[in-house]
Order: structure tokens, then sequence, then C-alpha cells
């Protein structure tokens, strides 16, 4: 798809030149490598011995400060135009913290493979709320597409028991994909006239205070111990990740960003096999194939687009 009028006078404003011809491959590229790192989110969500709320206020806090350094480094404007725009900005990183820790409790109670899969219909909810938001008409093609990475998620699913902490952890996914969609959906606008740097930066320091309380309420005795991944999930899964993620939508619908970004769970999969030993099974591998299927068939549609 060729980038907006208001992408190229971004574009030239921060004194970035790039051909027509390789926009799309640039920018489909830094799309995958923030789909990568915000990826190892997973892993590190299953890992890091924290509440979960702690968890999310030290992401927030110390994400928002690398975000605000480099915000400072790069010179970049982070004045807000509108009352509006900040309005718009806030109440969507609230729905961005709801996303946050419904997910890790979804990691906390199942594991990686099902926590990110459940969270990976966001593109289904994606496809069907985006024309309540935007002038776009619903595009048959994309609820195809979202309808694919669901069966390959429901082949990922395990038998359906209430009393299942699997399935509660996939409730919770699901939970967090409405939130994610949301959020997404609401800072779409903002994405076309602000960094996605300063954006996030806003988004972050904003749930820090949001979440504070959360500090004196929960234990965070061993916070020492956990500090190099905390740091970790802070700086490349939020930081710059997600920077990259917001940053796309200047490019792409967001109901495109979304199936290509359904790629995660496969990278977050790799990641907790490589470090936290998690075999997928045979339908871990079915239900991946749709969902890469998915992406490879928006890749080269949006590209003719």
């Amino acid at each position: 798809m060729p980038a907006s009028p208001k992408a190229n006078q971004y574009n030239r404003q921060q004194g970035l030149v790039i051909p027509m011809n390789n926009q799309h491959s640039n920018q489909l590229l830094l799309l995958t490598l923030a789909t990568l790192l915000i990826s190892t989110s997973g892993a590190l969500g299953k890992f890091i011995s924290m509440p979960t709320e702690v968890i999310i206020w030290w992401r927030c806090f110390l994400g928002g400060i690398f975000l605000f350094i480099f915000c400072k480094y790069q010179k970049l404007n982070l004045k807000i135009q509108s009352k509006k725009d900040l309005t718009t900005i806030l109440v969507s990183a609230f729905f961005l913290g709801a996303h946050w820790i419904t997910y890790f409790y979804a990691l906390k109670l199942s594991n990686v493979a099902l926590g990110m899969l459940s969270l990976f219909t966001f593109p289904v909810i994606t496809a069907l709320i985006e024309p309540f938001f935007t002038k776009n008409k619903l595009n048959p093609i994309h609820i195809i597409l979202a309808l694919i990475v669901l069966l390959g998620i429901y082949i990922l699913a395990p038998d359906f028991n209430f009393e299942s902490s699997q399935v509660k952890g996939i409730l919770f996914g699901l939970l967090s994909a409405l939130f994610y969609a949301l959020r997404n959906l609401m800072l779409k606008n903002p994405a076309q006239n602000y960094n996605g740097t300063s954006l996030m930066m806003y988004q972050t320091l904003f749930l820090s205070v949001i979440l504070l309380p959360f500090l004196v309420i929960r234990d965070t005795s061993n916070i020492i111990t956990q500090y190099p991944y905390i740091i970790l999930l802070a700086l490349v899964t939020t930081a710059i990740g997600h920077s990259l993620f917001i940053n796309s939508l200047k490019y792409f619908y967001v109901s495109t960003a979304s199936i290509v970004g359904s790629i995660q769970p496969i990278f977050g999969i790799i990641i907790a096999f490589i470090f936290l030993n998690e075999v997928p099974t045979l339908n871990t591998f079915i239900g991946g194939s749709l969902i890469i299927a998915t992406v490879i068939i928006e890749s080269i549609r949006s590209k003719k687009n």
C-alpha cells in the first residue's frame, strides 16, 4: 500500500529518504522486527517471578525512562498538539495496561504457546470493529484471514474445562486481545501525526503513575534478582518493539499490521523452547503453520495494493 501524504511529509521532516519502490519492503521488515522483539514478552512474562501488576509497573516505569532519554537524544518534538489528542493517547494507554496485565495472567496460568496464541484472536476482533473507528469498510479478505488465524488457535486449544488453569489462561488471553485491539484502533489517528517513540513514552509513563499503588499492595521483595529480566522486558520488548509497531501504523491499516503481527506466537514459542524448555506439540506446528500462512498471504496482498 503506498504511503500516505502525511507519511511522506513525516519522512521529510525526519530527514528520511526512502525510495518508493523500496518503501513497502523496508516498512514490512521493520514491522517484522517489531513483531520479533514484542514476542519476547511471552518467555519473559512466564519466567519473571513477581506479581503481574508489579512486573507491568517496572515495565512501564523503566520503559518510559528509556524512551524519554531516546526522545531527548533524537531531539523529537514531544509537544501534544491538542487536548483531544492527549485524551486519546491516555485512554488508549489504559487499554494498553489492561492488555499487558491480562496477557501476563494468561502466561502465568497456562504456558507461552497458549497465552500468546489466545491473545492472537485480536486480528479477528480488530477486523470486526475497525469500521467503527475509521472510514474503512469491512474487508472480507481480512475476515477470511482472521478466521484462518482463529482456526489455528482452535487447533492448539486443550479440552475446554473452566476448572482448568489452561482454559483460564486462554480466557485471559481473549480479554487481553480485546484490550489490545481497542488500544491499537484508538492510536491509529495519533500515530499519523506523532512519532511512535514519543507516543509509547507518554503511554508507559502514564501507566507507571496509574499502577504505582500496586508497589505497596503486592509483594516486591525479590525485585533485585529479577532486575536483568525486567530491564530486557522494558528496553527490548517495550521501548524498542512497541515503538516500531506504532510507527508501522503510518504505513499499514491496523488490520494489516495486526495480521502480519500474528507471527508473534511462532517467535514466542521458539524463544520459549530455547530458554524455558517448553516443547511444542504437533498441534502447535499445525496451528502455527496456519498463522504463518496468513502472514505470507497478507504480506503479498498488501504489497499489491
